[in-house]
């Protein structure tokens, strides 16, 4: 039979379409690769579903492969499929009026429903996706044959709409054998970049490295064929396609290191595996966390029918999960998600809340069921648990019981078991420290009298600790140096020293209020109190600071401070003999004390750690 050329126009109501589709219809032109190559997995995976409904006989060569091939000399990419093919009416349907899904017929078709057709791995919902094309191109062939045996196609478009078909076309066997697709790309100057054998292959790692079809990567050029196709570029199958009990410990492990390339094994994993009415699929994991905000850096890749969609979503992952590493699949999105409908979406909503609770769930099994393992995690969950918390009242809820507090003293308690313990000496008070070596005085003195220290040695501490008082009525966290705690006093007398007070007001300053104790461990002269609620306001300010949030006028340990004297100490009462009989002495004395008490309750600045310094030197040149 003889070909046949038609020429005409594709059917279109608008006359500019396909620039608005070359320069609007994406936001990164190399969503076209994705695109097409999900095209020919639709093609695969539709014929391999009318193969299983007896639909399509006598089909020689089970369907199940996909080629991209790059020709450098040509400028051109080649994407093709050994799938449904299409027959001269098909083509005029599905690629001759723009935004005509094929898909969407074979759903209505052979599957029934959306949902069926999403069950057997059809993407679908692609309508202008074929045309995504012309963003790199001037001119695209499509060369088809259909499985059913009707005559091959050719099908060639310019970027200004053009196009002519050739029925009966005999040379198609080359390209793409006894039935499918070949779509040829012929590369303009804006789609450049594109002719590289390694920007390709980082298209497809990206978007198309869990597609459901083997994808195989072809370099041909002079004419000599260079084949790279003994291995798929993807990975057809997986592994949150997998019923969780078909997994092992090193497949999890393995998978990890393939996606996210880290080197470190993650604490632990959470498989989810969501039916109706959800339908959704994906693996978290829970990275090692090097430093404090290290796990704010997560990577959580949404999937639509194992085409990468994009990271982080926040509005499908609640914001603080996105510190965590993982994938999820949800074939019931739309392959293009808009900000719009996923801030409006039930089904999103839905699968956010999903994912909290098993996460939760997954904490709270792990304490519940092995706490000795989860204690040793703790350090690397602190923050990612902290965090989320602060950010969503029913997870922090759900979590509670198995948030830990590292004891100064060694091991762990919940806040609950902390409040049991201390009820009888400091009832709904919770001490704590920042610096475990620059309070250990501090600490001490609290250990002596059998009140146990946690450690809060975050930065984000002092915020969790707002809201964990703020969700436990009556309940106070109290840093060890905000007080004197009851249990430290001694019951003599306490005299107030007005010629001490004085000395000690010359040394600290005016911002220092001077305050008379008398404390039961008398090897202690003095200790600096600063308020919990202005400490936390320096912490706060100091997070703007650091997160580039304007600061100014607040400067650094302004919170207001005390200085209280202890009587008990017999250091504090030579210092008063010595206010009358060597006010010189006094005042050397009284500035070494006041610096001792500063470094025992935080780092000493350069001009307080050169009074410390230059005060003892003085003192010994006494002797």
């Amino acid at each position: 039979m003889a070909n046949f050329t038609e020429h005409g126009g594709i059917s279109i109501e608008l006359e500019h379409i396909f620039p608005i589709i070359k320069k609007w219809l994406y936001s990164e032109k190399e969503i076209f690769l994705r695109e097409i190559v999900s095209n020919a997995c639709d093609a695969v995976t539709k014929l391999k579903r009318l193969i299983s409904l007896g639909e399509a006989k006598d089909i020689v060569n089970e369907p199940g492969k996909i080629k991209v091939i790059l020709n450098t000399d040509a400028k051109t990419i080649t994407v093709t499929d050994d799938g449904i093919g299409m027959s001269e009416n098909e083509l005029r349907q599905y690629i001759c009026q723009i935004a005509l899904s094929g898909a969407i017929d074979f759903i209505n078709k052979y599957e029934g429903s959306e949902d069926a057709a999403a069950s057997n791995g059809i993407i679908g919902h692609f309508g202008l996706g074929f045309y995504s094309s012309f963003m790199v191109s001037d001119t695209v062939d499509i060369i088809t044959k259909s499985y059913n045996g009707e005559p091959a196609v050719k099908w060639s478009c310019g970027d200004d709409g053009q196009f002519e078909i050739t029925t009966n076309y005999d040379d198609y066997y080359d390209l793409i054998g006894e039935r499918g697709t070949a779509i040829v790309m012929h590369v303009n100057d804006e789609g450049a970049e594109f002719l590289s054998e390694y920007k390709l292959k980082e298209v497809l790692a990206k978007y198309c490295a869990f597609m459901p079809v083997e994808i195989f990567f072809e370099n041909s050029a002079d004419n000599n064929e260079e084949t790279n196709d003994s291995v798929p570029v993807n990975d057809p199958s997986p592994l949150w396609q997998k019923n969780p009990s078909e997994c092992t410990e090193e497949e999890y492990k393995d998978f990890y290191g393939k996606v996210f390339h880290d080197f470190k094994e993650p604490l632990f994993h959470i498989h989810l595996k969501a039916d109706y009415p959800l339908n959704f699929k994906g693996i978290l994991y829970f990275p090692r966390i090097r430093g404090e905000f290290e796990s704010l850096e997560g990577q959580v890749k949404l999937y639509y029918n194992q085409v990468f969609v994009a990271d982080n979503i926040k509005e499908v992952i609640p914001e603080y999960l996105l510190m965590l590493k993982g994938v999820l699949d949800c074939p019931e999105l739309p392959l293009n998600v808009s900000r719009s409908y996923l801030q409006n979406s039930g089904y999103v909503s839905k699968i956010s809340a999903h994912i909290t609770k098993k996460v939760a769930d997954k904490l709270t099994s792990m304490f519940n069921s092995d706490r000795e393992n989860y204690e040793s995690l703790w350090r690397d969950l602190k923050t990612f648990v902290e965090y989320g918390c602060m950010r969503d009242a029913k997870f922090a809820d759900r979590v509670k019981g198995a948030v830990l507090y590292e004891k100064c003293s060694g091991g762990f308690v919940t806040l609950e078991e902390y409040l049991d313990s201390a009820k009888d000496k400091h009832e709904n008070k919770v001490y704590y420290t920042t610096d475990k070596t620059a309070q250990s005085k501090y600490i001490s003195m609290l250990a002596t009298e059998g009140i146990e220290v946690i450690l809060l040695d975050k930065i984000i501490d002092t915020q969790y600790i707002n809201s964990v008082e703020m969700a436990n009525e009556g309940v106070k966290f109290l840093r060890v140096d905000s007080e004197i705690a009851e249990h430290l006093r001694d019951d003599g007398e306490i005299r107030e020293i007005e010629a001490v007070a004085e000395v000690f007001r010359k040394v600290a300053g005016e911002n220092v209020e001077i305050k008379f104790d008398r404390f039961k461990d008398s090897s202690v002269p003095a200790v600096i109190n600063v308020s919990e609620e202005s400490r936390r306001i320096e912490d706060l300010m100091r997070l703007y600071a650091m997160n580039g949030m304007d600061s100014s006028g607040f400067k650094m340990n302004d919170a207001k401070s005390t200085l209280t004297v202890n009587t008990a100490s017999p250091l504090i009462e030579k210092l008063e003999n010595k206010c009358d009989s060597d006010p010189d002495l006094a005042a050397k004395i009284a500035q070494q004390i006041y610096s001792l008490s500063l470094l025992s309750q935080r780092k000493l600045d350069a001009d307080e750690l050169l009074s410390l310094i230059d005060g003892s030197y003085s003192i010994l040149g006494l002797l």
